[in-house]
């Protein structure tokens, strides 16, 4: 947990920042829930792949239990095809059918708090911030893993996953909030892995995005990083229900801390 001094006055009360993670993404649901129960809700929504699919949908209306059980049956394989390598392992094609099918609002005017999608453009090397128009594809090509998805294409320009360059997303609505609670679902455990394609991928891109990861979490107000989700792999989709219930009691945890700590501070 870090609390650092009040952020400067902005456009919006409260901003929530959503790291990636694959499917410890769902992590963030978990800690929504734990927000909504003290009565914390977000003026303003920013997320980075996993962090984007659960903004999205909680954008755009869903609770953070409809989010726990959309993602409850769905498996890696199942979101993915197989294909011959073009820029990617797999398809994204699935995913990107069951985000048209999920998501009412197929625009980010359409949604019910003002949202930012981070993505990076693979042309020219700079990390890029979506908040206008079409909602879904700016979904897709902040979830697409360099080498395991092929880049999505966005107006003539090839985007990868925006955790290459911004794997946590504080400092796209630091500006324009007075508080930011940023969520982390990715921090740095160095654990044993097995040497498979698929987990040496995920190791190596964790180990990337960690590294940028730091200044943002430096900017965030409250910062809620479940430690115990580097037990986790990235695609661990079987996990999904522990790891919503790892991301509520974690969340519970802190705030029951803060709440503890300010009663103390007014009988003292």
């Amino acid at each position: 947990m870090n609390v650092l001094k009040k952020a400067p006055e902005g456009l919006y009360k409260t901003g929530f920042a959503l790291s990636g993670g694959g499917i410890k993404g769902l992590c963030h649901a978990g800690v929504l829930k734990a927000l909504e129960e003290k009565g914390i809700f977000p003026d303003i929504i920013s997320g980075v792949s996993a962090g984007a699919v659960v903004g999205a949908l909680y954008a755009d209306g869903y609770s953070p239990d409809e989010i726990a059980r959309l993602f409850e049956d769905i498996s890696f394989r199942k979101m993915t095809k197989i294909r011959i390598p073009e820029g990617g392992l797999f398809r994204i094609d699935a995913f990107e059918d069951f985000m048209y099918k999920n998501l009412r609002a197929k625009t980010f005017e359409e949604l019910r708090i003002p949202l930012r999608i981070v993505a990076t453009d693979l042309d020219k090397g700079r990390s890029v911030v979506f908040d206008k128009g079409n909602l879904i594809d700016p979904i897709v090509a902040s979830c697409s893993v360099p080498l395991l998805f092929t880049p999505k294409r966005i107006n003539g320009v090839h985007y990868v996953d925006g955790g290459v360059l911004k794997n946590f997303p504080v400092s796209t609505i630091r500006d324009s909030c007075r508080t930011v609670i940023g969520i982390n679902a990715s921090p740095l455990v160095a654990d044993e892995y097995k040497l498979s394609l698929l987990n040496v991928a995920s190791r190596t891109y964790h180990f990337m995005f960690k590294a940028n990861i730091l200044a943002d979490k430096e900017l965030c107000d409250l910062l809620i990083e479940p430690v115990d989700m580097g037990n986790y792999d990235t695609f661990d989709v079987e996990k999904g229900r522990e790891i919503y219930e790892l991301g509520y009691k974690s969340a519970s945890d802190i705030l029951q801390e803060l709440s503890n700590a300010s009663q103390k501070l007014l009988t003292d």
